[in-house]
Parts: structure tokens; C-alpha cells; sequence
């Protein structure tokens, strides 16, 4: 049994609820051109704010080297002058994206004269819940604006002075702009009472998204009672197979694990064709050496990994499920293309399996046969982006099969109603 709640921190959290829904109506009567000038707004507005914002950054950053917050987690926290224009930029992206509210996703004349339609409507209240990504606060808010919803953030504790600046700008633009600012919300007190008073806050909160580390992802799902969209542990994998051009496949390899290793689109493991191993892994091997690179490797590519000068260690049955969000990665030689699907389907988490081959057959029946949100044939998989996709900033990316898998974007945050239109019919 879970510890109770705090009943103050339910009330505090239930009343930041009712204040977005109120919000929320407003968002959902505007026009495009209304939501699209106010995005631009809020972009120069975060700009005007750099400088606060870099300095409160500054001080998130202090307290995670205190805390000994890997290199990893720190670049995920980072906000420089450049990044915050960058965060910036992606709501004026935003702004030039479609708006899905209102888009007829199908519709028909009965035989008995009734119009009816399926239109795109907001989600409502969208409860947001993250770690140390400072740039995730902007892309949902401005997402949320985009698509007609609230959003109520629960960002980590280690940007906890980021996201108050950032909110703070965003909060302050809309009410120049004549719009309610508990379109954005964020929760900064409570601790972990606070989120899991978010998530259970059915009836309230229309849809809660975690965004993190599988701890995080696995909470939420289990513990919350609003619907949930299952977001990104990323067990990636990249099969090298028999027919694989060798100069391609190192270009795959290598750009999928070491381009921003501590993501969840970077590449964990590596399958190589037993016949491609000769043409492939030395040059593989040495690319992962001059990146500094772990591999945990079964026997059959310790020669190679030796021979390049790159660190090599026995992998291990858990090395094969780890999304290690570092410069690591598991690695075995696989007979076929059966077995290296077979372990795809038994390791996967679901998120991006790329293959790089030259035989369309293999190509086939990988993408017919992997069970992922994306597949990708002779790619990085590094491209499995809403941005790389051209939907803009994205809100995370599902690994689940409901509503909403892969890069997730502004048709994802909508949900449908039927609207009828008669002429005194009755049944």
C-alpha cells in the first residue's frame, strides 16, 4: 500500500487542476491565428529572458555537480544562451505547424439525411512529468497552447530553478497577451505527494505523460488513475546484416550510439551477420574506440574490439535489456536473420530497431516482423524525432500501441467528438 497523500497537497493540487480547465475553455475557442501569435510571443519573450534564465540554469547546475549528477545528466540539464534561443525557436516552429483542432478526421451523409463528422477537439488538462530537460517545460507548453490544452508540469527536482524562470516568462506573456496563465502550471511544491496527486486527479486531469528514465515511466503507469501515455525507455538496437554495405553501416552504428549517446533514440546494442562480421566490425570496433566507447561483447567480437584498441568487457544476460543512456553498448554476432529478430522481439522495449542491409527481403521482413514504434532500414536511429519527422517540437515519444505510438506531436494531444447535424430526424 502506498503512503496517503497529504490532504493539503491533494487540495493545492486539485485547485491548480480546476484553474487550468477554466483555462483550457479559453484555449480551445481560439482561432489559429490567435494561438500562432501568442506562440511568437511567448518565443520572444523566453528570448528578452536569456539571461535569467542561463543564471537560474547556473544554479540548477551547481546543486547537480554538488549532488555528483553524471556528464550525462548535467548536458540534459544545460541551458546555455544558445539552447535557450534554440527553445525559443521551437515555439515560433510551432507556430507554423497545422492546427489539427477542428480538422474532420472523417465524416459521412446517413441514408436518413443525418451529417455526421468526427472532429479533433483538446485533450483538456494535460499533466506533464519529467526529469532534468529544462527545454521539455517550453516544447509542452507551447505544444499544449498549439493543440488547445492546459498544461500542469511536475519537472525534476534538479531543474527546479530553470523550469520556475521559464514558467514564470510563459506565465507573464499570456497574460500580456489576454489569455488566462493557467494555460501553463507548474507544480514546484509537494515533492512526490504533488505528483502523484496530479496523477490521480481523474476527472480533473485528462491525461498524464511521463517523460524519463524507466523508474519514472514505471511509476506513473502503475500508480496513476488518469489515462497515461507510455513514453521512451529506449533499448535501441542496430542489426548489421550479411549483405550490409560495410562504409554504411559503420556511418549507422557509430552515429547511432555516440551523436548524443544519453538519449533515448541512441542505439544500446549492436547484432552483426555472421558473414558481415569480417567486412564490418573492425571498422565498427575502431569508430567505437576513437569514441571512447564500452562494448560489452560476447567472444566473437572480442578479437575485433581488441584489435581496435577499444575497451571490451563479457556482456551480460542484463547488459541485453539496459538502456544504458552512456557510452556503452552490448554487442554479439548473430547466425542469421532469424536470430537476430529473435532477439530483438525478446530485448526490445519498443521505442527503434534499425536494420542496415542491401537484400529488400531482409528489409521486409524486419519491418514486418519487429514490433516497435519505428523500424528503420539503412537509417540512424537517431531520426526517430518528432522534429526529424517534421511534426515540430514533439511531447515525447509512445512506446504503447493506444492512441498514440512514436513521436508524438500535436494531432496526439487531441483527442475526437462526433458532431450530428439533422433536420428534426428521430429515431
Amino acid at each position: 500500500m502506498s503512503t496517503p497523500i497529504a490532504p493539503e497537497v491533494v487540495d493545492h493540487i486539485h485547485e491548480v487542476a480546476r484553474r487550468a480547465r477554466r483555462a483550457s475553455r479559453q484555449l480551445a475557442q481560439l482561432t489559429r491565428g490567435e494561438k500562432d501569435a501568442a506562440l511568437l510571443a511567448l518565443a520572444d519573450a523566453v528570448d528578452a529572458a536569456t539571461a535569467a534564465v542561463v543564471a537560474a540554469n547556473g544554479e540548477d547546475l551547481d546543486r547537480g555537480r554538488a549532488s555528483g549528477l553524471s556528464e550525462n545528466l548535467l548536458d540534459r540539464l544545460t541551458l546555455d544562451a544558445d539552447r535557450v534561443h534554440a527553445v525559443a525557436d521551437a515555439l515560433r516552429q510551432i507556430a507554423t505547424l497545422p492546427d489539427p483542432v477542428g480538422e474532420v478526421v472523417r465524416g459521412s451523409t446517413l441514408a436518413n439525411g443525418l451529417q455526421i463528422r468526427q472532429v479533433r477537439v483538446p485533450m483538456g488538462v494535460v499533466g506533464m512529468i519529467y526529469e532534468a530537460r529544462p527545454n521539455v517545460t517550453v516544447d509542452a507548453a507551447g505544444l499544449g497552447l498549439k493543440s488547445g490544452n492546459a498544461v500542469i508540469l511536475r519537472g525534476g527536482s534538479a531543474a527546479s530553478s530553470t523550469n520556475a524562470a521559464l514558467v514564470g516568462v510563459l506565465r507573464s506573456a499570456l497574460e500580456a497577451q489576454g489569455l488566462d496563465p493557467d494555460a501553463v502550471n507548474l507544480l514546484s511544491e509537494g515533492g512526490h505527494d504533488a505528483a502523484r496527486a496530479l496523477m490521480t486527479a481523474r476527472g480533473l486531469v485528462d491525461l498524464v505523460i511521463p517523460r524519463g528514465g524507466a523508474s519514472l515511466i514505471r511509476t506513473v503507469v502503475t500508480e496513476s488513475t488518469v489515462p497515461v501515455i507510455e513514453t521512451g525507455v529506449g533499448n535501441c538496437h542496430v542489426y548489421v546484416d550479411g549483405s550490409a554495405d560495410a562504409d554504411m553501416a559503420v556511418r549507422i552504428v557509430t552515429n547511432s550510439k555516440t551523436h548524443r549517446p544519453s538519449v533515448c533514440n541512441a542505439a544500446e546494442s549492436l547484432l552483426v551477420h555472421r558473414d558481415a562480421a569480417p567486412r564490418v566490425l573492425p571498422g565498427v570496433m575502431a569508430e567505437l574506440a576513437a569514441a571512447g566507447v564500452t562494448v560489452h561483447g560476447d567472444e566473437d567480437t572480442r578479437g575485433y574490439a581488441e584489435t581496435a584498441g577499444a575497451r571490451w568487457v563479457p556482456v551480460t544476460p542484463e547488459d541485453d535489456d539496459t538502456e544504458f543512456l552512456s557510452l556503452d553498448i552490448s554487442a554479439r554476432v548473430v547466425d542469421d536473420l532469424d536470430a537476430a529478430i529473435t532477439h530483438v522481439q525478446e530485448h526490445t522495449s519498443g521505442h527503434t530497431e534499425a536494420i542496415v542491409t542491401a537484400d529488400r527481403d531482409a528489409a521486409r521482413r524486419f519491418t514486418a516482423e519487429v514490433d516497435a514504434a519505428a523500424v528503420l532500414v539503412n537509417a540512424s536511429t537517431r531520426f526517430t524525432d518528432g522534429g526529424e519527422f517534421g511534426f515540430g517540437a514533439e511531447i515525447g515519444i509512445s512506446t504503447q500501441k493506444l492512441h498514440a505510438r512514436g513521436p508524438m506531436a500535436l494531432p496526439e494531444l487531441t483527442t475526437t467528438k462526433w458532431v450530428v447535424e439533422g433536420d428534426g430526424q428521430v429515431r
